[in-house]
């Protein structure tokens, strides 16, 4: 397989759109975090930092491995967002439950599309 694949340009593009977001409405993710993490807007922004780096060094080979660890790291870590906002109407940020219990293994989904690059 040739390294720069379509579909790895689309990861990237995603992890930095995604991670851009980050800042750009960082509200809709302060609505989202665990009451119980210290520091909300700091993290809203150091994880929408991460995404973008991340996101940005999937382009290099020879970081392309260290990116995807990265991800796959992030991603479990956002699970963690993902149960809580399961928890109650509240935390679930006036988003359907149905939606919320999609985004599941949509995420298992993100963390295998991120391992099956390991192989290249």
């Amino acid at each position: 397989m040739e390294y720069f694949t379509w579909h790895l340009y689309l990861m990237s593009g995603i992890y930095i759109l995604a991670g851009s977001l980050h800042f750009i409405k960082p509200k809709t993710y302060l609505r989202i975090m665990p009451r119980y993490l210290p520091a909300h807007l700091s993290l809203v922004y150091l994880s929408g930092a991460a995404e973008i780096l991340l996101g940005v060094l999937l382009l290099f080979k020879d970081y392309k491995d260290w990116a995807i660890y990265g991800i796959i790291s992030m991603l479990l870590v956002f699970l963690l967002v993902h149960f809580y906002m399961l928890s109650s109407k509240k935390a679930g940020a006036g988003i359907p439950r149905w939606a919320l219990l999609l985004r599941l293994p949509l995420q298992f989904f993100l963390i295998w599309w991120a391992y099956s690059y390991l192989q290249y």
